[in-house]
C-alpha cells in the first residue's frame, strides 16, 4: 500500500517508479514489431528507458532547485530544456558507449537518440513542476480552509464566552431584588439553580453544535430559575417534535432568546404571559419558534438590539453562512416571536429529554 503525506499525495519516488515503469510498457509494446525482425531490440529499448529514468534522477535535484527560486514559468521551461539537451545527450552517449562500443557508434544514430532522450526528459521535468505546482496549490486550499476553520471557532468561542457574564449578571441581578424584597428563600432557591445551571454549561463540552435536546434541556433548567423569580406570572409551553430532538443546533441558541423573551416580554406585565417554544421539520429544514404573550407592539419594525439577540445572530452566519434565516416580528395580537431556521442535519447519538408543559 502506498504512504502517503497528510494530503494524500503519494511520495515522489512512488510516482517515479509507476511512471516509468508505464513508459517501459508502453515503449516494449511499440517495439513488439522490431524484436521479430531485429536482434536486440528488446535490450535497447531497455537501456534506453533505464538511461533516461537515471537522467530524470540527476535533472530532479536541478529542478528542485530551480523551483526553490520561483521563476516565472517561461524562465522554468527555458532552462529545465537546456539541462534536459545536455543530460539527454550524455544519457544517449552512454547508452550508444554500453551496446556498441566507441569504435562502431552510429553517430548520426546518436543525434536521434539524444533528441528522443532530451524531449522525454523536457516532458519529465514540465510534469514534475506541473505536479509541485499542483500540490502546493492544494496545500495552500488547505492551510486557507485550516486557517478559515480555526478562525470560525475562534470566534465561535468568543461569542459564546460572550454570553456567559451576560446571563449571570442578569440572574444575580434578579438573586439581588428578590433579597431586597425579603423573599430569603426563593433568593437562596435561585442561587441553588443557578450554580446548578453554570456547572452544567461548564461540563458541557465546548462544541459549536449540540443535539436540540440538549439544548432544550439547558433551556428549561434557566426557566426554572426564572419561575422561582416570577412565579405563576411566567407559564412555559414546549412543544418539540420528537423528529428534531436529534436535530444539530448552535450551542446555546435558545437560552438567549428565552431569556430575551421572558425579559422584555414577560417580566413587566403585571399579569405576566406564556413563553412558548416550539419545533418542526419544514421544507427540509429545522424551524424552531420562541414567542411570548404581551403588549401590542406600538412598533412593527422595531429592531432587534441586546447582546443575546446581536450575538446569535451573528453565530448563524458564522455556521451557516446564507443556508440559515433569523426573523423577528411583533405580531398584532401583542407579544413577539422569533422564527430561526436551519439545515436539518441529525446528531449521530439520540438523546432522549422529558419535555412538559408548565
Amino acid at each position: 500500500m502506498f504512504k502517503r503525506d497528510e494530503l494524500g499525495f503519494p511520495s515522489f519516488w512512488q510516482l517515479q517508479m509507476m511512471g516509468w515503469a508505464c513508459l517501459y510498457v508502453l515503449v516494449l509494446g511499440g517495439s513488439i514489431p522490431d524484436f521479430l525482425h531485429r536482434s536486440g531490440a528488446f535490450r535497447d529499448d531497455t537501456l534506453a528507458v533505464v538511461f533516461m529514468f537515471m537522467g530524470s534522477c540527476v535533472l530532479r535535484p536541478i529542478c528542485r532547485a530551480l523551483w526553490q527560486h520561483a521563476l516565472p514559468w517561461l524562465a522554468f521551461e527555458i532552462r529545465v530544456f537546456v539541462w534536459s539537451l545536455f543530460v539527454g545527450a550524455a544519457g544517449a552517449l552512454t547508452a550508444e558507449l554500453s551496446v556498441l562500443g566507441f569504435r562502431k557508434m552510429d553517430w548520426a544514430d546518436l543525434a536521434g537518440n539524444s533528441v528522443q532522450f532530451a524531449v522525454v526528459l523536457f516532458l519529465w521535468c514540465s510534469l514534475y513542476f506541473s505536479i509541485k505546482h499542483w500540490q502546493q496549490s492544494a496545500q495552500e486550499r488547505e492551510r486557507l480552509l485550516r486557517a478559515e476553520g480555526e478562525a470560525r471557532e475562534a470566534r465561535l468561542s468568543a461569542l459564546r464566552y460572550q454570553l456567559n457574564p451576560h446571563f449571570l449578571f442578569n440572574s444575580l441581578n434578579a438573586v439581588s431584588t428578590l433579597v431586597l424584597d425579603g423573599d430569603v428563600p426563593a433568593a437562596t432557591r435561585m442561587l441553588a439553580q443557578i450554580g446548578e445551571l453554570l456547572r452544567t454549561s461548564l461540563d458541557r463540552e465546548i462544541e459549536p453544535e449540540v443535539p436540540l435536546s440538549q439544548e432544550i434541556a439547558f433551556t428549561e433548567q434557566y426557566l426554572a430559575i426564572e419561575q422561582t423569580r416570577l412565579r405563576e406570572r411566567l407559564r412555559v409551553a414546549v412543544a418539540i417534535s420528537p423528529e428534531t430532538l436529534d436535530a444539530l443546533v448552535p450551542s446555546m441558541l435558545l437560552q438567549p432568546l428565552v431569556e430575551n423573551a421572558v425579559r422584555h416580554g414577560i417580566a413587566p406585565l403585571v399579569e405576566g404571559g406564556i413563553i412558548s417554544i416550539r419545533s418542526e421539520f419544514h421544507d427540509g429544514q429545522l424551524q424552531i419558534v420562541v414567542k411570548n404573550s404581551g403588549v401590542v407592539a406600538a412598533r412593527l419594525d422595531k429592531p432587534a438590539n441586546g447582546i443575546g439577540l446581536a450575538n446569535t445572530v451573528e453565530r448563524l452566519k458564522t455556521l451557516y453562512g446564507f443556508d440559515q434565516s433569523f426573523t423577528l416580528v411583533w405580531p398584532r395580537a401583542g407579544g413577539c416571536e422569533v422564527t430561526v431556521e436551519l439545515p436539518f442535519r441529525k446528531s449521530n447519538q439520540g438523546q432522549e429529554v422529558l419535555l412538559c408543559a408548565r
